[in-house]
C-alpha cells in the first residue's frame, strides 16, 4: 500500500497571485505529504516537474517572465506489504512518473509491474483497457511526459482512497491525496468518482488565464460492474425447512461460494512478508463483531496461513454514557471524590458485539484448534485498526493487554450488499416481490463505490494498515451478481435464516454451526457506539462526544 499526494500550482514571477499564494501553497503541501507519510511508514519520496508554456508564433510576444507554467509535485509513501525488498515510489522510467495504491500480484511488486506495463502501451489512450484486467483495488497517478498529461482514477468499487481538489479563483491550486490533513480542512476535497480514468492536460492550464480546471478529460473505464442476474424464481420454489437440510437447489451454489470466497482469503493473507511481523505476533487482524461475516473470512484466513501463525480478532465496543449516567448514584459527589477509570472488563462492555465475539472465538478455537486467536478488546473502527487493546486466552480468563503486529485488515464489508442481508430487502420483497427484491439489489451494487470504501481506507491507513475485503474482489462480486436472487436470499424466511442464506449454508457447511445462525447487527448498534451524547450536553460533531475526547485532540476530528 502507498500514499499518494500531488500538488500542482500555476508558477509566474510577475503574477502577484502566485506570489503571494507561496507560502499557502507550501503549508498545504507539507501538511498533505505529512498526513500522507502515516499511509506508509516505510519509505517517502517525492518528485517535481515544471510545465511550460510553448509559444506559438501568435505568443512570440510573450516574454519569458510573464509566460505561465505549472509546477507538479509528486509525493508517495509506501508500507511494505509484498516484494522482496523496499520500494521507493514515485516509479520513474525515462520522464515517466508512476504512483501506485493497488494489489495486482501476490509475491511482487505491483507498482513496478504496473508501470512496465503501462510503458509497453502503444498509445497511452489504451490504459483503460488495461486496468479493466485489474481485479484488486487501486488508486494511481501517471504524469506522461511526452504529452505532458496526469493520468488518475480508482478501482470501479471505489476501495482506496483518493481525494480531489479542483483549482477555484479563491484556492488556485490543483491536489490529489489519499488523505486530508488539519491544514487542508477549509479546502473542498471530494473523493474521485470511480466511473472513468481521469486526464488532465497540464499544457492547456499553463497556457490558461483562468483559474478553474477546464481541461480535464474522461477515459471510460473498462473495469465495468457486474449486473444483477433477472432470472425469478419458479412458483413452486420450495421453502426450506431450516438451515440444517437445505433443498438439493443450494447444494452447488454453496460449493462455489465456498471456492470463491476460499480463493479471495487466500489471495489477500497469503505472501505477506514474514519481516514486517515480530515473531510470535501476526501478519492479519480480522475486524471482528462474531457475526458471520467476520467469522467466515476469520476461518477462511486460518485455513490459508501456518497453523503457529496467531490472528488477531479486533473487537469493537463502547461504554455508552447515556447507560451510565443514568445508572449512576443521584448523590452529591464531594470535592474529594475522583472519577475512576473505565474498566474494559467490566459488564457496561458486555455489548452486543462483545458478547458475540466472545462466543464466535470459541467456535474458531473449537473448529481450529491448532491456531492462536488473539481476541482483542478495543474500541471502535480508528481505536480497532490501530490494535491497541487487551486479549483473552479463554472467555472467563484475564485480559492482558497487546498490540497487535499485523498491517493487513480483513473486512466483511460487501457481503450484506451482495447477499441480502439487510432490512430493506425483506422490504422490498414485501412491497413488490422477486422483482422488487432484485432492483433493489442492484442498486446495492451500483451503490458500493458510493458507499464508504474511502473513508474506511483513510481512516485504518492513518495507523500504517492495510484493509482488505474479500467480499469485494471482483471475481467474488461476478459470482454472486450472476447467481439467482433466490439461492442468495430467501425473505420469505424468518430473520438468522433467510437473509444471506447462501453464506449461511456455507457457513455451516465448513463448520460453523453457531455463526450461521447469527442475526444481524449493524457495527454502531453492535457496538452501542450509536447515539453517544450524554443529554443535557450540546452534541458535538464528527463523532468527538462518541470518542469522548476534545476535537483538539481527536484523530477522527480530522475531516475523512
Amino acid at each position: 500500500m502507498c500514499g499518494i499526494v500531488v500538488s500542482a500550482h500555476l508558477h509566474n514571477h510577475s503574477d502577484p497571485l502566485a506570489i503571494n499564494a507561496t507560502s499557502d501553497y507550501k503549508s498545504l503541501v507539507a501538511g498533505l505529504h505529512e498526513a500522507t507519510a502515516a499511509r506508509g511508514p516505510d519509505a517517502q519520496n517525492s518528485c517535481e516537474v515544471n510545465v511550460q508554456h510553448e509559444c506559438s508564433s501568435q505568443d512570440l510576444h510573450v516574454s519569458s517572465e510573464t509566460a505561465r507554467g505549472i509546477c507538479l509535485d509528486l509525493f508517495a509513501s509506501e508500507l511494505r506489504l509484498r516484494g522482496e525488498f523496499p520500494v521507493v515510489q514515485p516509479h520513474q522510467i525515462g520522464s515517466n512518473l508512476f504512483c501506485w495504491n493497488g494489489e495486482v500480484l501476490p509475491n511482487e511488486n505491483d507498482g513496478i509491474k504496473l508501470m512496465e506495463a503501462v510503458e509497453a502501451l502503444s498509445e497511452v489512450e489504451r490504459l483503460p483497457e488495461l486496468l479493466g484486467s485489474v481485479e484488486g483495488p487501486y488508486a494511481f497517478v501517471y504524469y506522461h511526459h511526452a504529452s505532458q498529461r496526469l493520468f488518475y482514477a480508482r478501482d470501479p468499487l471505489g476501495r482506496r482512497s483518493l481525494l480531489v481538489h479542483e483549482p477555484t479563483t479563491e484556492e488556485p491550486y490543483f491536489f490529489l491525496s489519499s488523505t486530508p490533513s488539519a491544514s487542508s480542512v477549509s479546502y473542498e476535497m471530494q473523493e474521485l468518482p470511480t466511473k472513468n480514468i481521469y486526464c488532465l492536460d497540464l499544457r492547456h492550464l499553463a497556457n490558461s488565464h483562468n483559474a478553474h480546471l477546464p481541461f480535464v478529460r474522461n477515459l471510460p473505464s473498462q473495469s465495468e460492474l457486474t449486473s444483477i442476474n433477472r432470472e425469478l424464481p419458479p412458483d413452486t420454489l420450495e421453502i426450506a425447512v431450516g438451515l440444517d437440510k437445505p433443498p438439493g437447489i443450494f447444494d452447488k451454489a454453496v460449493d462455489d461460494l465456498i471456492y470463491h470466497l476460499d480463493r479471495s482469503v487466500k489471495q489477500q493473507v497469503q505472501n505477506i512478508p514474514q519481516s514486517l511481523a515480530v515473531k510470535d505476533q501476526a501478519r492479519v487482524a480480522v475486524l471482528f463483531s462474531g457475526g458471520i461475516d467476520c467469522t467466515i473470512l476469520a476461518y477462511f484466513a486460518s485455513q490459508n496461513l501456518p497453523i503457529d501463525e496467531p490472528i488477531d480478532l479486533l473487537n469493537v465496543a463502547f461504554n455508552n454514557p447515556r447507560k451510565l449516567q443514568a445508572q449512576a448514584p443521584t448523590t452529591k459527589k464531594k470535592k474529594k471524590d475522583k472519577p475512576q477509570p473505565a474498566n474494559a472488563n467490566a459488564p457496561s462492555y458486555n455489548v452486543p458485539d462483545r458478547l458475540t465475539g466472545l462466543q464466535e472465538v470459541e467456535e474458531l478455537r473449537r473448529l481450529c484448534p491448532g491456531r492462536t486467536w488473539n481476541f482483542s478488546l478495543a474500541n471502535a473502527l480508528w481505536f480497532a485498526s490501530r490494535g491497541i487493546g487487551k486479549v483473552r486466552s479463554r472467555p472467563d480468563g484475564p485480559a492482558e493487554a497487546h498490540t497487535t503486529g499485523a498491517r493487513v485488515l480483513l473486512s466483511g464489508l460487501g457481503s450484506d450488499e451482495l447477499l441480502g442481508g439487510y432490512g430493506r430487502h425483506r422490504t422490498a420483497y414485501s412491497s413488490g416481490g422477486w422483482k422488487a427484491l432484485i432492483h433493489e439489489l442492484q442498486l446495492e451494487l451500483d451503490r458500493i463505490p458510493s458507499r464508504n470504501l474511502g473513508r474506511d481506507d483513510r481512516v485504518i491507513s492513518s495507523h500504517g494498515k492495510e484493509t482488505r475485503h474479500p467480499f469485494l474482489s471482483l471475481s467474488v462480486v461476478s459470482f454472486l451478481a450472476t447467481l439467482p436472487v433466490h439461492l442468495k436470499v430467501d425473505p420469505r424466511l424468518e430473520l438468522g435464516v433467510g437473509d444471506k442464506i447462501l453464506l449461511r449454508l456455507a457457513a455451516r457447511k465448513v463448520g460453523l454451526l453457531e455463526a450461521s445462525g447469527r442475526k444481524k447487527k449493524a457495527m454502531q448498534f453492535g457496538s452501542h457506539s450509536a447515539r453517544m451524547e450524554i443529554e443535557g450536553k450540546e452534541k458535538e460533531k464528527r463523532g468527538d462526544m462518541v470518542l469522548g475526547v476534545p476535537a483538539s485532540s481527536n484523530p477522527l476530528a480530522i475531516v475523512v
